[in-house]
This record gives C-alpha cells, sequence and structure tokens, in this order.
C-alpha cells in the first residue's frame, strides 16, 4: 500500500471527515462542508480580514474572526462590529464569541446568524486576565453550570451550527476537559476544538495531546486539536496519536500562512513542499502590507503591520536592523524602501 493510501485510510476512519476522492479530504461541521480539515484559530489583534485572505490562499478551510465581545455587540459599539468585516472570499466564516451571560450570548447568536456567518463559536479557552476577570473565557471551565447555559443559549439562538474552543481545564488540579466536552455536546454544539494546555500555562509549555485523544473518544461530534502545530509533521502526528478530526492552527500562522497548503499537501500526498524562501516571505509580507494599508489606511496599516513583519523576517540574517527600522517608519513608502533594501541584499 502507498504512504498515500496508508494516510487516507486512516484519516477515513474519522466519521466526521468524508474521503471524496483518493487524497482529497474533506471536513463537516453540522451542513457546513469544508474544503479540507485545516482550520485557521480566531487570534486576537491577527486574524483581520486581510490576514484571513491570506490564509485562505494558503489553502486553509475554515478561519474565524478574532473573539468578538457578546457585549460589544449587545451595545452596537464601532469597533466590535469593525471586526465583524468579511467579503466574499472570506468564506466558510466562523465568528468567536465571548462572555458569561447567557442571555447577552443568546442575542448576540442570535443577530450573527442572522447576518449570515456560517458557524458561531464560544470562547472558552482565552487565558487573558483581563478576560478571566470578568468571568469569561477560560474562567467559564471553573464555573459548569454556568457554562452548560451559556452554550445552550447561544445553541438555541443560532440558525447556523455553534462550536466551543475550550482549554483541558484551568490548572494541573483542576482538569475537566472530558466534563466540559460532554457538556458542550449534549447542550447542542456541532463541533469542539480542544487547546490542550490548561489556563495557567497560558501558552507555555507543551501541550497535551492526550487530552485530545481522550476526549475524541468519548464524543460524537467532531474534534478539533489545537495546540503546538508548527509543521506538516506535527499535523500528521496529531491525527495520527489523537484521532482528530480537524486541526486548528494558531500561532504556527504567524509569518506563514502558507502552513496551510504546506499541511495540506503533506496530509493528501505525504509531499513536503519546499518552504518559502526569504525573498518569497519579504514578497508575502508585501502583499501583506498593501492589503492592510488598503483595509485600514496608510497610518493604521503601519503600526498594525509591525508585529507581522517581525514574524515574517524571523529567522532571516540580519533582519534585526530590519526590524527596528520597519517600526520606526512612518510612511508607506518607508516601508517598502525598507523591505527592498533588504530583500536586494539577500
Amino acid at each position: 500500500m502507498s504512504p498515500t493510501v496508508i494516510i487516507v485510510a486512516a484519516i477515513s476512519r474519522h466519521k466526521n471527515i468524508n474521503i471524496i476522492n483518493k487524497g482529497e479530504i474533506k471536513m463537516r461541521i453540522g451542513n457546513i462542508v469544508l474544503k479540507n480539515n485545516l482550520i485557521l484559530a480566531p487570534i486576537a489583534g491577527v486574524t483581520d480580514l486581510p490576514f484571513r485572505i491570506l490564509a485562505r490562499r494558503g489553502g486553509c478551510g475554515l478561519a474565524f474572526t478574532e473573539m468578538v465581545s457578546a457585549k460589544g455587540l449587545y451595545y452596537k459599539d464601532e469597533k466590535t462590529k469593525k471586526l465583524l468585516d468579511t467579503c466574499a472570499e472570506d468564506n466558510p466564516l466562523g465568528v468567536q464569541i465571548f462572555g458569561s451571560e447567557p442571555e447577552i450570548m443568546r442575542y448576540a447568536a442570535r443577530e450573527l446568524s442572522a447576518m449570515g456567518f456560517d458557524i458561531i463559536d464560544i470562547n472558552m479557552g482565552c487565558p487573558t486576565p483581563k478576560i478571566v476577570k470578568n468571568g469569561d473565557g477560560s474562567a467559564l471551565l471553573l464555573n459548569l453550570d454556568l457554562a452548560e447555559k451559556v452554550i445552550s443559549s447561544v445553541v438555541e439562538a443560532s440558525k447556523v451550527p455553534v462550536t466551543v474552543k475550550m482549554r483541558i481545564g484551568w490548572d494541573e488540579n483542576n482538569i475537566n476537559g472530558v466534563e466540559i466536552a460532554h457538556i458542550a455536546q449534549k447542550a447542542g454544539a456541532s463541533a469542539i476544538t480542544v487547546h490542550a494546555r490548561t489556563r495557567c500555562q497560558f501558552y507555555r509549555g507543551k501541550a497535551d495531546w492526550n487530552y485530545i485523544r481522550e476526549i475524541k473518544e468519548e464524543l460524537d461530534i467532531p474534534v478539533i486539536g489545537n495546540g503546538d502545530i508548527f509543521t506538516p509533521e506535527d499535523a500528521k502526528r496529531m491525527i495520527e496519536e489523537t484521532g482528530c478530526d480537524g486541526i486548528m492552527i494558531a500561532r504556527g500562522a504567524l509569518g506563514n500562512p502558507h502552513i496551510f497548503n504546506e499541511i495540506d499537501s503533506y496530509l493528501k500526498n505525504v509531499t513536503i513542499l519546499p518552504p518559502l524562501s526569504s525573498k518569497e516571505k519579504l514578497e508575502l509580507a508585501v502583499k501583506h502590507f498593501h492589503m492592510e494599508v488598503e483595509y485600514r489606511g496608510e497610518h493604521k496599516g503601519i503600526r498594525e503591520m509591525r508585529k507581522h513583519f517581525a514574524w515574517y523576517l524571523k529567522g532571516m540574517r540580519n533582519s534585526n536592523m530590519v526590524k527596528e527600522a520597519l517600526y520606526r517608519a512612518d510612511s508607506a513608502e518607508e516601508v517598502l524602501s525598507i523591505i527592498k533594501e533588504f530583500a536586494d541584499f539577500l
């Protein structure tokens, strides 16, 4: 049996993935059929419209907005509404909402599903103090009764599939991921994403994929694995070790939205695509820059791209001075000149 057939045969055992043709992997969440099982995570301050478009062109099958405050929607906050910007190319699109008041979450779900978004995701994983102190995000891991009410409220109000993104527990002494997953499934969630860290780990240490496997073995709905996917080999190993139906990529896409194509090729054909060269990464960074400037305007686009440039330039020789120069640049012309000069010397 060829390596390709082995991989497809292994993945085809997952009841929530449909193999249409040899080497083709599709995934279903509720009534939504994705072109593959590779998903861009919702990342605050990162997964805006331009970044999502680049990730889609880079091969992802589903993307999520940055996390959106249900209260912000309820009170019609303009900055919150801006996070919902989308376009024809940006689909299928999930909106991730956070909050802990069932009625306000119900309102947000009703409004968002009426607006035509494909999936609504409930944030039960954000570890940041400003979110947790209000009882939102990972704080729901400590209040299972409230978590159940929140999920049920969103499911009841939504016309589209509802998913839940969670961590495995609050800390090493309070790991209750299996219980939370059962609550989500019973409340009507169509899929669940498991970030295999506790809240107290934040993004430190190593994700423990054993918990993804345990949860997958317990549930009937799709389980999406999340945590420490930086290479195609990581993705294949996660599927083999956990049996998860899909893979969500977060930090692995920073500075490399092409990673989805790399993983897709490896899972389908056991073919490792050549990594982007430094010049190709710079070309992608410039394309990203133009998209941000067009979307936000020159001043805001320049500021937004500073962190992205740092990710694109990571690992390139003599890039520290370039990063510093880009951080000081205050015009699009200056930014492009700095990138061009650096590219000429690569």
